[in-house]
């Protein structure tokens, strides 16, 4: 492992900072499981941070005028080019260092937040040139399975079989007819220093993996699962459960990659049923038996493909 992730202690209850980059008092709705997440990710990474975040819903909730929740520099870009603007912050940070306007020794994060439409679609392109480059910043993807600011749009993200407003669940077609996206894999092929998934359900670790992408040198990428009670129509006050049963039926594993190393952050030997992670969802409510069994399948399939990958490593956790 990197040396300079080997220094990391990592946060635990006892040792968490105090810093609060993210004010309360913003419009999100109750339960968002997309506020949490930057509220942790900032406290983790403190207040030496610019933010850049994509048109969406952290933009909205977040930056009604005249009133911001950003307790740091924060600046929105559009929907598509928030990796390339954190790529021109980087850069001219460097410029800045170079002519001795900034300390070289000053530590300074850049972070992108964006949704999944911003980063599975419209933002591929940019984010992979970002990443091909080696531009030193961290991209978290707030991964809430849908275009959810614009009306529940289906998105590359949004999983098979999930009803949303672009498709529906009819009577011949029952929902999304096709897999969500690999996009860690995608992220992992550009050979990147620092890659993982995580959840709010499991915040201690969330931030733990959003500091270890800032000690890198290189690009780090974020991909969170961000329950939305509105577009996944689940209660608000079960967003954190939701998400917590998303890892515990495989549905979506916890894992780093690091220089190419897969590491499984919490192995799940006995999958609780995934009927319990639909139950609590409008946008399943559809499915057959038949159509939940042939998901299951295909989840545990995907699971023991990772499972392998970081056995060829070691399994950490």
């Amino acid at each position: 492992m990197r040396a300079e992730l080997k220094k990391f202690k990592g946060f635990n209850l006892k040792n968490l900072p105090e810093f609060e980059g993210f004010a309360p008092g913003h419009r999100a709705c109750q339960g968002c499981g997309t506020v949490l997440p930057v509220k942790l990710a900032l406290k983790a990474l403190g207040p030496n941070t610019i933010a850049v975040s994509t048109t969406g819903c952290i933009e909205i909730i977040s930056t009604p005028f005249p009133y911001t929740s950003w307790k740091i520099p924060w600046i929105h870009a559009a929907f598509e080019n928030a990796a390339s603007v954190a790529s021109g912050i980087e850069a001219a940070i460097k410029v800045l260092k170079r002519k001795g306007k900034i300390s070289k020794k000053q530590k300074i994060n850049v972070v992108v937040f964006a949704g999944d439409g911003a980063t599975f679609d419209i933002g591929l392109q940019f984010l992979s040139g970002a990443l091909e480059r080696g531009h030193d910043f961290i991209y978290i993807c707030l991964d809430n399975e849908a275009y959810m600011n614009t009306g529940v749009q289906r998105s590359a993200a949004t999983p098979y079989g999930a009803h949303t407003t672009t498709s529906p669940a009819g009577k011949v077609i029952k929902g999304q007819i096709t897999w969500k996206k690999n996009l860690m894999g995608i992220v992992v092929a550009h050979n990147i220093p620092y890659a993982a998934t995580a959840s709010p359900a499991f915040p201690i670790d969330l931030m733990n993996k959003v500091k270890k992408a800032s000690l890198v040198n290189g690009p780090g990428f974020i991909h969170v699962l961000s329950p939305c009670p509105t577009g996944w129509g689940c209660k608000s006050e079960d967003s954190i459960l939701t998400a917590k049963l998303a890892v515990e039926t495989r549905i979506f594993p916890l894992y780093e990659v690091i220089d190419g190393k897969y590491i499984l952050n919490r192995k799940i030997d006995k999958p609780k049923p995934i009927e319990e992670y639909f139950k609590l969802q409008r946008r399943f409510r559809h499915l057959t038996p038949e159509q939940i069994e042939y998901i299951k399948k295909r989840v545990d399939e995907e699971y023991e493909k990772l499972v392998k990958l970081c056995e060829c490593f070691g399994v950490e956790s």
